[in-house]
């Protein structure tokens, strides 16, 4: 695959540069803010070599490429006029609510750090496991190396956010580093109160005695009394003392002279913000923390199972519509203070969950490509990356997507059953299982019970969606037939059951013609099947029986189905119509969904179309002709139909009707 044609063609139908306010990466998804999301061509990227989906969540527009994000994403930027950091001016955009705007500030000072975290963690994890077993012994250099190199990210965490946060809030990235270093400077660190008290050092008064916010004050700055916090690995008050950073600097931006602005902008910013956050930033927000982690807690201990069950089962909710993001602070916050969390524990049972049903889904498919989708998903879902399985497999097939969240509720229960926690934010999918031991107990049961929750996540949906959660779609081989200018590519099951005889009724107002008069060869040739021509007169295509949508083209100008006796049919809206690239036409079925006779499938603009140069002439072809003994239609050429209208039989071998 060449990266540099994906990445181009991927800014070009999200509206192109233009239209591009920023672009960062994760795991899999390249995550764009638009300045217009009705610019962007989402149905001709959910169908582009390359592109998994595309999703709409928390004011980014996300296109999910898989692995390969950071190769296209270089590419992205090396290719446009994009800065190598993807952040463009956010002018004229419009403004995000509340919500969608808190979604877009976590996920964007978040998402480039968790790479990184996660590596350190796993070292950190393993070295808790080397411990654990005596294979290393926690006095020896080889552990004192690794442990530095596993923890000293978490340590620093205020340094590394200081950096992301700059990027989100357009601060000077060193400016921000250094505010981040000085709340974990080892002088500033030597003066918290534990420290001090346990060495005989005397406070020179206290603070709001007798409250749960008591401060012995052990110094002061120009007077004004400073109370002491770890800052090492805390998360929020690095993060608010760089938006207020953004507020400042800019101040000083307009009023210093430029000769000077070099250096005086971010003295005098420094200068300002680090005291203030030393002396009411730091506090409050470590206060503040500290609460919502102490109310979370107390509502975890309320049932450790119920909240296994519902952070379980919705998570992959929570992770589509980009909601998780929220959580990931709130764990990384009782992480730092309480020196555990919950949170990302009770979500184990989610990768696993979806791997079964993917792996369930591969084994059974005789679909080629899905069967090849499968197989990398489930690759790269054991190790965590999960989005190729949710957005490319699962989710659209729905039930195996409400089975993975049941598996996953289940397994969360099993993990809340036992206590389970996490100690760091360790690595994804198999590498999080050493984030879960406790350093202080070792292997105990709430470890056990990690395994015991994959396996059944695992092995239920599995189960699950081998009985039920597979598409007759899926159960059958698709024989590809492509027009010879490549407008469509329509697939036609072959089933191993007999077919049924039916009368297929029209699915459009207008005139019949014989499909001699499609100019297109293959469709005037039957390569493609039996079937009859339609002139529309009105633009809405219905269904002519009841049955299964087999296919919805992303452009919206063919649609297919199998009825319920076995026929399956192609309806192809004009000739060359995939080049309109979806406009003029309004899809309002899906795959996979059951439809009536009768039922409203597509939308279609005649006249706009016509304008734009492509004729309207609509082929209805019945792609599996081979099993019938006789296609023939009903109405009489050149006569009139209206939607209902009796269109053609279709004869068996068993004998006509």
């Amino acid at each position: 695959m060449s990266y540099d044609k994906l990445a181009k063609d991927i800014l070009k139908n999200v509206g192109g540069e233009a239209n591009v306010n920023s672009v960062v990466h994760c795991t899999t998804r390249l995550r764009f803010k638009l300045k217009d999301e009705d610019k962007a061509n989402t149905d001709i990227l959910k169908d582009m070599d390359g592109v998994v989906t595309v999703v709409k969540s928390g004011g980014q527009y996300q296109v999910v490429v898989g692995n390969q994000v950071p190769e296209v994403y270089d590419e992205l930027v090396k290719g446009s006029g994009l800065a190598g950091d993807g952040i463009v001016p956010d002018d004229d955009g419009e403004k995000m609510k509340p919500l969608d705007a808190f979604i877009d500030m976590i996920s964007g000072i978040f998402a480039p750090t968790l790479g990184v975290l996660a590596a350190t963690g796993m070292i950190k994890g393993l070295v808790a496991m080397l411990v654990a077993f005596n294979w290393v012994a926690a006095t020896s250099g080889t552990y004192i190396i690794l442990n530095a190199l596993g923890d000293s990210f978490f340590y620093f965490f205020p340094i590394i956010l200081a950096y992301s946060a700059s990027k989100k809030f357009h601060v000077n990235p060193l400016l921000a580093m250094v505010i981040g270093a000085s709340l974990v400077y080892p002088t500033i660190v030597a003066q918290l109160p534990a420290t001090l008290a346990a060495t005989g050092g005397k406070a020179l008064y206290t603070l709001f005695a007798g409250t749960i916010f008591e401060s012995p004050i052990y110094m002061t700055f120009l007077g004004i009394p400073v109370i002491m916090m770890s800052y090492a690995s805390s998360v929020v008050p690095i993060i608010v003392s760089i938006w207020f950073a953004s507020k400042v600097e800019p101040f000083f931006q307009k009023r210093i002279p430029e000769v000077v602005r070099t250096f005086l902008v971010p003295m005098l910013t420094a200068l300002v913000v680090v005291p203030i956050t030393f002396i009411f930033i730091g506090p409050l927000t470590t206060w503040a923390s500290d609460i919502v982690a102490t109310g979370f807690s107390a509502v975890y201990s309320l049932s450790p199972i119920a909240a296994g069950a519902v952070l379980g089962g919705l998570w992959q909710v929570l992770v589509i519509f980009g909601l998780h993001w929220g959580l990931i602070p709130l764990a990384l916050l009782n992480i730092s203070t309480q020196g555990s969390d919950p949170i990302l524990a009770l979500m184990l049972g989610t990768t696993f969950a979806q791997i079964g049903s993917v792996l369930a889904i591969t084994i059974k498919t005789k679909n080629n490509k899905l069967k090849a989708l499968g197989y990398s998903s489930f690759i790269s879902g054991i190790f965590g990356v999960t989005e190729p399985a949710i957005y490319g497999i699962t989710l659209p097939r729905k039930k195996p997507f409400v089975i993975t969240c049941i598996s996953a509720a289940i397994g969360g229960m099993i993990l809340g059953l036992f206590g389970t926690k996490g100690y760091l934010l360790g690595g994804l999918g198999i590498f999080s299982i050493p984030s879960y031991l406790n350093p202080k107990t070792g292997i105990d049961m709430s470890f056990y019970a990690v395994p015991i929750a994959i396996v059944v996540s695992f092995v239920l949906s599995y189960v699950l969606t081998m009985m039920f959660g597979l598409t007759k779609a899926d159960q059958e081989v698709p024989v590809v037939a492509e027009t010879t200018n490549a407008t469509t590519t329509a697939s036609a099951p072959v089933k191993s059951e007999q077919v049924e005889e039916e009368v297929l009724v029209s699915p459009l107002k207008g005139q019949v013609l014989p499909l001699a008069d499609v100019k297109d060869p293959v469709f005037n040739s039957g390569a493609m099947g039996n079937g009859i021509a339609i002139l529309p007169e009105i633009g809405q295509l219905y269904a002519p029986a009841d049955g299964v949508i087999s296919l919805v083209f992303p452009t919206g100008h063919a649609v297919g189905m199998k009825t319920d006796s076995g026929a399956e049919i192609l309806m192809h809206i004009g000739m060359d119509t995939v080049e309109l690239g979806g406009k003029f036409f309004e899809i309002q079925t899906e795959m996979d969904k059951v439809v009536k006779k009768g039922d409203l499938l597509l939308k279609f603009d005649i006249d706009e179309i016509k304008k734009a140069g492509y004729e309207i002439i609509t082929p209805i072809i019945v792609t599996n002709t081979p099993r019938y003994k006789e296609v023939n239609p009903i109405a009489k050429e050149q006569s009139n139909v209206i939607v209902g209208d009796d269109l053609l039989d279709l004869e068996t071998n068993l004998g006509g009707k």
